[in-house]
């Protein structure tokens, strides 16, 4: 069976400004900042030796961009597939933490409390949301048995992989990171998805906002 076993290197897009500003993206179209075009630089060098077999992306700009520099290293298309963007947050998104707080605080407490059937800002639910990231990762997984492939998407998409590995209910609060451009590593098979490793962010030691051109 482990032979037969696909790897996952799952990667969260590089930073943009909305992640820097703590708005909420979901599915708003927003590109990477100059920090995220160079975190997406230093995890295509870090991957340069990877066998990777093909390099799936979410259709968002900041994942795709992510992703284009990993293949340009590779000489590999990206093969973009929607059910990989993030949560989709209706109303919330473009909005802050603190805007969220203020307007719609009881949304805001039903949110923190990550009931899985609420329809966060009118968008998804979790479970809705958790399914449909399921589905994608165990189709691509099951078209490259034996290979290793990249997915790259957001910090949504990563939580839910990664407690369907872990066997971590949706509700439960979270105590794992979820940096940008990090190197998160999954087996699947068709049993299921196995946690290998998770937020390797060294390649990105030493690089910080202060360090890239405006």
């Amino acid at each position: 069976m482990l032979d037969q076993a696909t790897r996952l290197i799952l990667i969260r897009h590089g930073e943009t400004a909305w992640n820097r500003a703590t708005r909420i993206q979901g599915h708003t179209d927003i590109p990477l900042s100059p920090l995220g075009l160079a975190q997406a630089a230093r995890l295509a060098d870090a991957l340069a030796d990877e066998p990777l077999a093909a390099i799936y992306s979410s259709d968002l700009s900041r994942a795709r961009q992510t992703a284009q520099a990993l293949a340009d290293m590779r000489g590999l298309p990206v093969r973009t597939d929607a059910r990989l963007r993030e949560r989709a947050f209706g109303r919330f998104e473009g909005l802050s933490w603190q805007e969220i707080d203020q307007g719609y605080p009881e949304d805001a407490q039903r949110w923190r409390r990550r009931e899985p059937d609420f329809p966060v800002g009118g968008g998804e639910s979790l479970n809705v949301f958790s399914a449909r990231c399921l589905d994608a990762a165990r189709d691509l997984a099951a078209a490259h048995p034996g290979l290793s492939i990249a997915l790259v998407a957001h910090g949504g998409v990563l939580d839910c992989l990664y407690r369907a590995a872990t066997r971590v209910a949706l509700d439960a609060p979270r105590s794992w990171q979820l940096g940008n451009a990090t190197v998160n590593r999954l087996l699947a098979t068709p049993d299921g998805f196995t946690l290998i490793g998770w937020n390797d962010d060294r390649h990105l030691d030493g690089l910080g906002v202060d360090d890239i051109a405006a």
